[in-house]
């Protein structure tokens, strides 16, 4: 019969059996402390969180006046046909506008072209005055707050017989769906440092020879040296008269020049001229 204590390895080697239990303590307290499990649910990529992120941050810079998220952030309103308007204006002959506020330039421009000035109630003065008043004293721009509320300024002058809102409306609709007129084709203006440098009866040596007395070019005459086989000396005045000289008039016999009319008869016994 065998032995119980070969049979049992706690019982060959009790060390063995200590060591065994202790180890499997530690597996259970390591169990027990372990980080809770990971959620299944997998992670949103890196790439469709940022391109989400852009859009909220270009959706609150479109907004009215509000701040990316934040209390009092706001959803993405329409801009409305008078606030259009303003833009176009504002960002007129400025490249660097962003359409957020206006010059006294493109105020006065706005004014004109949407027929607010009409030279009696409501002058060119008048605009620049009201501009200055609603404006703040450290800025040289208004907003479109500071915008509406010079507009009715000049609706008050424009429309006296109207209530302020009633007259203030009538310049809106004269506002809106606008933009700036321009008219004509810029011009050159003629600089005197470029009128004598262009001016062709001041030019000299080999310059001079380039242009006729008309101050036309004479093209390829005026930059090569052209070889003149006409058989003549250079300078002949009487160029091509030799020709019309010895030419003989061509017809029957008896007939006079070229244009001559018939000849005339004379006493009896002469000879026809």
């Amino acid at each position: 019969m065998a032995d119980p204590k070969l049979a049992d390895p706690k019982l060959a080697d009790p060390k063995l059996a200590e060591l065994r239990d202790s180890m499997a303590d530690f597996t259970v307290q390591t169990a027990k402390h372990s980080n809770p499990p990971i959620s299944s649910t997998p992670l949103r990529p890196p790439s469709e969180q940022q391109s989400k992120d852009r859009a909220s941050k270009r959706l609150s810079s479109e907004s009215n006046g509000t701040s990316e998220g934040g209390a009092g952030s706001r959803t993405p309103v329409e801009i409305t046909a008078l606030e259009e308007s303003f833009r176009r204006f504002a960002i007129h002959g400025d490249t660097r506008a962003t359409g957020k506020d206006m010059h006294g330039k493109n105020w006065s421009k706005l004014c004109k072209d949407c027929g607010i000035i009409d030279g009696k109630t409501v002058t060119l003065t008048d605009v620049d005055i009201v501009f200055t008043k609603v404006k703040k004293k450290s800025c040289r721009t208004i907003t479109f707050d500071e915008f509406k509320a010079a507009v009715g300024e000049l609706a008050s002058k424009r429309f006296k017989e109207k209530t302020g809102e009633e007259a203030e409306g009538e310049v809106f609709r004269m506002i809106e769906g606008k933009k700036p007129v321009i008219k004509g084709v810029t011009r050159a203006v003629a600089s005197p440092t470029v009128s004598r440098l262009t001016d062709t009866t001041k030019f000299t040596g080999s310059h001079k020879e380039r242009f006729d007395e008309s101050g036309r070019g004479k093209g390829k005459a005026g930059r090569v040296d052209m070889v003149d086989t006409s058989g003549y000396v250079a300078g002949y005045k009487h160029l091509g008269s030799y020709e019309k000289k010895v030419t003989k008039p061509t017809g029957p016999p008896g007939a006079g020049p070229p244009g001559a009319g018939p000849p005339r008869a004379g006493p009896p016994g002469a000879k026809p001229v």
